[in-house]
Order: structure tokens, then sequence, then C-alpha cells
């Protein structure tokens, strides 16, 4: 998205939008999503120091939803953070994975450390702040935040030595 269309001062005016998007997505997930597995609660722990409790629920689905306000979807659309190809996307407690991505252990542990990020961060619009800066200005998937999700998730996959 070039500067012409989000100054700083337009991403503090979307910013409200993508976070009351997201706060009503996490609740919608949490709502009707299933409990991480056993084996998905000891991956957690790629998100925080104590995953005991149940973790974040998942919202299996077609595909990962869109925002429909048009402000927002274009936003997103041009920062190429949700499109068809999209096959997780991490709303504080909350994560969509897209029904044909379920079994995917790397990405379901790259979703946990967005989640990590989030607590990290103290609440969704920080998290929206500097996830959606980095991914605006560096480019998603070199932001930061991004590479670390990756870096941890590809960690946890590693084989022991």
């Amino acid at each position: 998205m070039n500067d012409s269309i989000l100054t700083p001062e337009r991403f503090e005016q979307i910013l409200p939008l993508a976070t009351a998007w997201a706060e009503e997505q996490e609740k919608h997930i949490l709502a009707s999503g299933v409990p991480l597995t056993s084996s998905q609660i000891a991956d957690a722990r790629v998100r925080r120091r104590d995953p005991s409790g149940a973790g974040p629920p998942f919202c299996y689905v077609p595909s990962i939803p869109t925002p429909e306000h048009p402000v927002l979807r274009a936003a997103g659309e041009a920062a190429r953070l949700i499109s068809p190809y999209t096959a997780g996307l991490t709303l504080r407690y909350g994560i969509f994975i897209r029904n044909d991505q379920s079994n995917d252990r790397r990405l379901i542990a790259h979703e946990l450390v967005h989640t990590g990020q989030y607590e990290r961060r103290g609440s969704v619009l920080e998290f929206l702040r500097q996830y959606l800066h980095e991914c605006l200005t560096i480019g998603y998937p070199a932001a930061p935040m991004e590479q670390e999700a990756i870096i941890v998730s590809e960690r946890l996959l590693r084989p022991a030595k």
C-alpha cells in the first residue's frame, strides 16, 4: 500500500476498525471454536511460559473471513494480510484455521506464537498497531513479528538432537 493511500494519520484512523473487527471475530471463535488437543496443548509452550490451560480455541473454516468494512477490506488486501491463500489467522485467544490445514502442526504452532505476541503487547489494539505497521512498512513475511512466529514454529518441529 503506498503512502498516498495509507498515511500514518490514515493508519491511526483504520486501527480502531481493525481492532473492533478482530475483537468481534475473537468472540465468535471463543463461542464456537474447538479446544486444543493434548498434543496441541504441549505445542502451546511456544506461546507462553505456562501452557497448562486449554489454550485458545480453533475455528476451522473453508476460508479465512475478511472484514466487510470496505476500507478495512481494501487495507487488508493491499497489505496482503488476508487472501484466499491465508491458512490461519490469530485474533488474540481465537484462531481461524482453514479446513484443509487442520493437521498442519507448523501452522498451528505459528498461530500460537501470535497468541503469545498478543499477550506480550497487552491488547488487541497494541498487537495490531505493531504487527500491521511492520507488515505495511517492512512487508509480510519479513516483518519481525512474523519472522518470530516462523522461526519459533520451525524450531518446535526440529528433531531433538
